[in-house]
């Protein structure tokens, strides 16, 4: 009992800080947004102790010939990124059909992304890497709206915040239960769906093991579902953070996706896409997120970073997808 007043009284004071955020940072000059997104992200990289030791381990599996005080000057980057793109995302209740291209410069044949769109419905796909809210705006600016799965929340107040931000551009956000035949619905009507791929699912939900760095990684098969089943056109769209405010958003053309492709084998042509734009641009990339939480049993524990833990779900699961293969 007492606990459960402790939970909703911290839901209520999340709730509270969140909207107040939300109140205040649309009324911000684009500079001054910016620069308070670098100085809260800094300061959050020293203090989130626990974030910073899973975003160190991470960039030591992935570069470990780099020096130690590179991998941190990394890590801090990267939570100013995510900084700066969270606020971004506040600040995005400013931008409307008359000024986004003042802050949003596009790279991409319009007509020719909305013809192709239309006529084969479309997957726009993000990874935690760059500006991913202002990627989605973009191609909602650009008139083809989408429908967004979005990761629940745990505190359920903060959906209505950052959901209303998300659809400034004229997208639609869903939760994730029974997203999968909705967006098929849609996107079989030459509709637009749009999620980011790079988020680790349970071994037991709808998930594929694909092969990130060289380890193996449990992500959605949605995206692939939607490519397989759905006929839909995958296209990974890049955002960068300009220097000025200003975001570069690259719509990339349709990933080349071989008919007969199995879920597995396009999440990992989707995967390949993106791990060599973070390996460009490592410090855009979210690493204090737990991107491989399962680790194969055979594999040396040094191998993954400390977090990883053996499952019997996913030793299931790499069996039934190598089984698959065969």
């Amino acid at each position: 009992m007492q606990s459960s007043f402790w939970k909703a009284l911290r839901h209520r004071v999340e709730w509270l800080a969140c909207a107040a955020l939300a109140w205040a940072i649309p009324r911000l000059s684009r500079r001054l947004c910016v620069a308070i997104a670098y100085g809260l992200g800094g300061l959050a990289y020293y203090v989130d102790a626990r974030g910073r030791r899973v975003a160190l381990a991470n960039l030591a599996c992935v570069f470990p010939e780099k020096p130690e005080a590179e991998r941190r000057r990394i890590a801090k980057l990267s939570y100013q990124n995510f900084a700066r793109t969270m606020l971004d995302l506040f600040w995005s209740r400013r931008l409307t059909r008359e000024n986004w291209r003042r802050y949003i410069e596009v790279e991409v044949d319009e007509e020719g992304f909305r013809r192709e769109a239309r006529e084969h419905g479309a997957v726009s796909m993000c990874i935690h890497w760059g500006n991913f809210e202002w990627s989605s705006h973009a191609v909602g600016f650009l008139e083809v709206p989408t429908l967004i799965v979005a990761e629940p929340f745990k505190n359920p107040l903060l959906s209505a915040i950052f959901n209303g931000a998300r659809e400034v551009s004229g997208h639609t956000i869903i939760p994730q239960e029974n997203s999968m035949i909705r967006l098929l619905k849609v996107v079989k009507r030459h509709g637009a769906a749009g999620m980011l791929v790079d988020l680790t699912l349970n071994p037991d939900q709808a998930s594929v093991p694909i092969t990130a760095f060289g380890r193996k990684m449990c992500v959605s098969i949605l995206h692939a579902v939607l490519s397989q089943r759905g006929g839909a056109r995958m296209f990974p769209v890049d955002g960068i953070p300009l220097p000025d405010g200003r975001c570069r958003i690259v719509i990339n053309p349709a990933l080349p996706i071989p008919a007969g492709a199995s879920v597995l084998e396009i999440a990992q042509a989707c995967w390949d896409f993106y791990e060599s734009r973070i390996r460009e641009r490592p410090e855009l990339y979210l690493w204090a997120y737990k991107h491989w939480r399962y680790r194969p049993r055979d594999a040396a524990p040094e191998d993954y970073p400390f977090y990883a833990n053996v499952s019997s779900k996913f030793e299931k699961l790499l069996t039934a997808t190598a089984a698959a293969k065969r």
